[in-house]
């Protein structure tokens, strides 16, 4: 049996996004930049993209940029803040994923920004008093913050951070990338400057996203080369992937009421389950249904002198089983999570994340939940 709860780090291909992307790589082969009707085919498709994409945002086509994922997505829209908006302070957290983090920390040591980090609690909720503290005391800040951190599933309250943003005349860059797709996202009734999508975590491909640049905006391009993408992003794009994109995210919007239901039924099944199996066992972050994502579960394990994140995970893989112990991009780390000690968790105790998604059973959970109950009680 073959079971894969990992659907934060990445997720299954849908049929019908394969399907719509097949004559693309195999037919449509034109450069979309070319004028001849090879070119034209590909530039229809690559903006009829663009006008779905931001029919679901209830944005303007104008306003979406098409990029490798969302960590370039991220890392636009904060470097180019800095030098294009004249942003001289920066406020973030440390629980987000390092392509803010580590993009934010660079700025600083080039001297370019200061940098000031928001209180964070054990839950990974951000203190809005304190945000709305250094927003008064700063001038020209951009706030970059998560809306669901993508280990513990903690979620932002994006609309009042938005509205203090643009009390206090801050650039609000908000890294969606882990719920696009599972939320609806209204960006006339949310106010951001910048939010980010990478199409893989809502099963479409890998190496395309895209970043949202409200209209008020005005940013210079990152990467130099070309006329694509309006000036901003030069480089031949990824025809299949952004056909890809919009398909994924079209079929999650138009279902996505009963992926809430099925999935959040399992997250809260399996952490039932869990309470009763394992003795001791907690939860990381917020588990509650309005604050938390409901794909991500992080789960605390009780100490026990055999056992460690990595036996945990090593077990499970054994069994079939694919899990993580955080975020896929710090695979191979030595350091542990980041976010575990962002907020103070007990890192002395194993730590699993379990991301679920439309695909995944009661069934599935039954079992995993047995493989930890025989594994915690050797």
């Amino acid at each position: 049996m073959k079971i894969y709860l990992d659907n934060a780090a990445t997720t299954r291909l849908d049929e019908q996004v394969l399907e719509t992307m097949l004559p693309y790589m195999r037919e449509e082969y034109g450069n979309p930049s070319s004028i001849h009707s090879f070119g034209r085919k590909n530039r229809a498709a690559i903006e009829n993209a663009r006008k779905t994409v931001a029919k679901l945002l209830n944005v303007t086509p104008g306003e979406i940029f098409f990029t490798s994922g969302g960590t370039e997505a991220d890392n636009m829209a904060i470097a180019q803040s800095v030098e294009s908006l004249g942003i001289k302070h920066i406020i973030s957290s440390k629980i987000e994923h390092h392509a803010v983090e580590h993009s934010v920390i660079e700025l600083e040591k080039a001297g370019k920004v200061k940098l000031s980090w928001v209180n964070i609690d054990k839950k990974g909720n951000v203190d809005l008093a304190h945000l709305e503290e250094l927003l008064k005391n700063n001038e020209k800040t951009l706030v970059s913050l998560m809306h669901a951190n993508n280990e513990i599933g903690t979620l932002l309250p994006m609309g009042k951070v938005g509205k203090m943003c643009e009390k206090y005349g801050a650039i609000f860059h908000c890294d969606t990338v882990q719920t696009m797709g599972h939320f609806p996202m209204d960006m006339q009734r949310t106010k951001a400057h910048f939010i980010t999508c990478a199409a893989h975590k809502f099963h479409g491909p890998k190496g395309v996203g895209f970043l949202y640049i409200n209209h008020e905006v005005k940013i210079k391009p990152m990467i130099h080369g070309g006329s694509q993408e309006r000036n901003m992003r030069g480089g031949t794009e990824n025809v299949y992937g952004i056909v890809g994109l919009a398909k994924a995210l079209e079929i999650c919007n138009n279902e996505m009421e009963e992926h809430i239901t099925h999935i959040r039924g399992l997250k809260n099944y399996m952490r039932e389950e869990l309470i009763k199996a394992i003795p001791g066992i907690e939860f990381n972050g917020e588990i509650g249904d309005d604050n938390s994502l409901y794909t991500v579960l992080n789960c605390l394990f009780p100490s026990h002198k055999n056992i460690d994140g990595e036996m945990i995970l090593f077990n499970l893989d054994i069994a079939g089983i694919a899990a993580s112990g955080g975020s896929a991009c710090s695979s191979g780390s030595n350091q542990g999570s980041h976010v575990l000690r962002g907020i103070g968790a007990d890192v002395t105790r194993p730590a699993v994340r379990f991301s679920f998604c439309k695909y995944n059973t009661k069934q599935e959970i039954d079992y995993t939940v047995e493989k930890l109950k025989e594994l915690f009680s050797k």
